[in-house]
């Protein structure tokens, strides 16, 4: 019996790019219908623009669109998209397609492998088409440094946005999950290392999109800030 696997695109304000991000999508299921089942949702979070109209005229018969009543951050729209999923392996990928759908294949296989979550990674440069801005390659480097540190895990790229996990587990994770922002992949991970789950970190194709919505500014302190919430929120789980 085939597996059904539940792709969770988070989205605010992708009209521009989620359009090409889906069609891309679709076309992969389609060639892969023999392997697997897929449902893919789409959760808008509070996006003011025509991300809504777009996506539900094109695709409405192809997906499950969530709306969330206002901007509240993307770990509360990938919490919400897989806390609504049905799949036997849940992937959770970013409205831009920075990582191709194509390299569901390889984390796939490391589940199959016997892994529990297997998260992509960027620090193969021979995988990296367009590299980030210096300035972000630095932040980026010292949060994960930072992270790793405080929550005690071993990983070298805890923020990318393309991560595969077994379904039943990441329901019962997200259903503990409280960070709304960014630093939600921290926290899964943390999670994630309290109940001994079998990570795997696989590198993936990634290409840096310059439209990104983290704030360059006022993004990483709050990052920090939630580190030490999911401390405190998690101290007993």
């Amino acid at each position: 019996m085939k597996k059904l696997i539940s792709i969770i695109i988070p989205a605010y304000n992708e009209e521009e790019r989620l359009l090409i991000t889906l069609r891309k999508i679709f076309d992969f299921i389609d060639a892969q219908q023999n392997e697997f089942d897929a449902e893919v949702i789409v959760v808008n979070d509070g996006s003011t623009d025509r991300t809504k109209q777009f996506v539900l005229e094109e695709f409405a018969d192809k997906l499950n669109f969530i709306t969330l009543p206002q901007n509240m951050g993307k770990g509360a729209a990938v919490r919400e998209g897989i806390l609504n999923s049905k799949g036997d392996l849940i992937l959770f990928t970013d409205a831009d397609g920075s990582t191709p759908i194509v390299e569901l294949i390889k984390l796939k296989t490391k589940i199959e492998e016997g892994f529990d979550l297997v998260i992509g990674s960027r620090k193969d440069p021979d995988l990296v088409d367009k590299k980030q801005p210096f300035h972000r390659i630095i932040i980026g480097r010292l949060f994960n440094i930072i992270a790793n540190n405080l929550m005690g895990i071993e990983l070298d790229d805890t923020q990318c946005g393309f991560k595969l996990i077994k379904g039943e587990i990441g329901r019962k994770l997200f259903a503990k999950m409280k960070i709304d922002g960014f630093s939600f992949d921290v926290e899964l991970l943390y999670l994630a290392v309290k109940h001994k789950l079998k990570i795997k970190e696989e590198p993936v194709i990634w290409v840096n999109d310059e439209r990104s919505k983290v704030n360059i500014f006022f993004d990483p302190i709050k990052m920090f800030f939630d580190l030490i919430k999911i401390r405190f929120i998690h101290f007993t789980a």
